[in-house]
């Protein structure tokens, strides 16, 4: 099979740029082909990468989630509160991710049928889920079990915690997780009848309605993915970071959208790639974990994202415009 059939330009481009970038880092600094680097990565690219999965149905079909970052927080708050009062550990993880599908829901159905714009809809959803993450908890930071603790299972799914195993202290387990769902969901985003219309409603939403297709529904369902996968991100926050603070999660919904982007899912729609936002989120990350290495600051780092997010967006309107 040709390389060309694996990828389109733009992942193709991503990919080298991909490598381009870990090249530099090696030759800049000896600090970046060390192992703890690639933990790094993978640890600070879970929850951002589970968010862009999710998003990229929601941007495929021309819409927006700005609620992904809080919504995150908020799940895994409201799961950590009940797990202080007594649920079981799979109870909680359980819940986390049916109150991230039911605000996915929510933001279907006032884009879908009550016809809001997504970006009105979803900043709502984002204020909302911040507020109702701080009422839940009283404001106070919830603390998931670590170590031998009971119910500290869970962190395993992410990251090898103790010593003595087949694999080494600290080793990402969730990068094995996080390839499962990619995966499966660009089964579904390419090869299934879902995925089809969804990138169809991108395309041309009214010559989907008038083809038959229920277009609220699979716009709908857009959405509950991309909560869904947000409650997933939120699962693997804390199981890596082991804490939840109210009031935080403003900005990680930003990372994603760029992931996605930059990975050649089109802000117009009709164009998606889950290979491509993971190729994405990995570039974002490790300019993140790179830069300290070789002495940039934060803001700095904030102004680099920021045109390489502007160069991504006008690489796919010159897209656009060739193949009209």
């Amino acid at each position: 099979m040709k390389i060309k059939k694996l990828f389109s330009n733009q992942q193709a481009v991503v990919v080298a740029a991909l490598v381009i970038i870990c090249v530099v880092f090696s030759l800049l600094t000896d600090k970046f082909l060390q192992g703890t680097t690639f933990t790094n990565i993978s640890k600070s690219a879970y929850y951002v990468a589970f968010m862009a999965i999710g998003v990229t149905f929601v941007i495929s079909t021309g819409g927006i989630d700005l609620s992904i970052g809080t919504v995150a927080i908020c799940c895994a708050l409201i799961g950590g509160t009940l797990m202080e009062n007594g649920l079981p550990m799979p109870l909680v993880l359980l819940v986390i991710l049916l109150c991230g599908s039911l605000f996915g829901l929510i933001n279907g159905i006032l884009v879908s049928r009550l016809e809001l714009p997504a970006f009105i809809a979803t900043l709502g959803t984002m204020m909302v889920s911040r507020g109702l993450g701080s009422i839940v908890s009283k404001t106070k930071t919830i603390s998931f079990p670590q170590g031998s603790a009971e119910g500290a299972w869970f962190r395993e799914i992410f990251m090898v915690t103790k010593d003595g195993g087949l694999l080494p202290k600290n080793f990402p387990t969730g990068f094995l997780l996080l390839a499962f769902c990619a995966a499966v969901m660009a089964v579904v985003l390419n090869k299934t009848r879902t995925g089809r219309y969804i990138l169809s409603i991108g395309s041309n939403k009214e010559a989907t309605r008038l083809s038959g297709i229920n277009v609220k529904k699979y716009e709908t369902l857009a959405y509950v993915f991309s909560g869904f996968f947000a409650a997933l991100a939120g699962i693997a926050y804390v199981a890596v970071f082991s804490t939840a603070q109210p009031n935080t999660g403003n900005g990680f919904e930003l990372d994603a959208i760029a992931g996605v982007v930059i990975g050649g899912t089109s802000l117009s729609g009709g164009v998606g790639s889950i290979l491509g936002t993971i190729i994405g989120v990995f570039i974002m990350t490790v300019l993140k974990i790179g830069f300290p290495y070789i002495g940039v600051q934060s803001h700095y780092q904030l102004f680099i994202t920021g045109i390489i997010l502007v160069f991504a967006v006008y690489m796919d309107i010159l897209n656009r415009k060739r193949k009209v």
